[in-house]
């Protein structure tokens, strides 16, 4: 039997829709999760927050334009795992690992988020159909345009890491 996985031990995962099954053994919220970005047409869903196991996962439906890396800060959470999507659109989302690096944000615990000034040591760039999981121990900087401007829809669910 393989060893029980824990959230702390775990990195960042970038991957597409298609190929979410692989992380059906991260567990039954993950399931759910992906479960709810196949089986949902996110064309019809307008922004707004909705549940999906009352506070242990729900979605935010976003649109926006992508920005310039340079008025961005890196961000992490402690409460909640991100699975974020592209529904459509494309964006770069930097990246780093959380390590001894101190907040230029306090943690906000009603917000379940802190920001970091230092810059992502590196990028990737996500496209309609793909998603990145950022765990707590990952600083992520999203929503970064990848030359210019693009408007995004992106489905963000946040996973409770308890």
């Amino acid at each position: 039997m393989p060893p029980k996985l824990t959230h702390s031990l775990l990195r960042m995962i970038l991957d597409t829709l298609q190929n979410a099954h692989l992380y059906y053994r991260l567990g039954i919220k993950f399931i759910k999760a992906f479960e709810y970005l196949a089986q949902t047409d996110f064309t019809t869903v307008e922004k707004g927050k909705y549940e999906i196991d009352g506070t242990n996962i729900y979605a935010i439906v976003n649109e926006y334009d992508t920005v310039a890396a340079a008025t961005e800060q890196m961000e992490s959470h402690k409460k909640y795992i991100d699975v974020q999507y592209i529904v459509s659109g494309s964006e770069l989302i930097g990246h780093d690992f959380l390590q001894q690096q101190v907040p230029s944000k306090a943690y906000d615990q009603s917000a379940d988020f802190m920001l970091f000034a230092e810059d992502p040591v590196f990028f990737s760039r996500l496209e309609q159909g793909m998603f990145a999981i950022f765990f707590p121990s990952d600083l992520h900087m999203p929503n970064i345009m990848v030359s210019t401007p693009m408007q995004v829809k992106k489905v963000v669910i946040k996973i409770s890491v308890e």
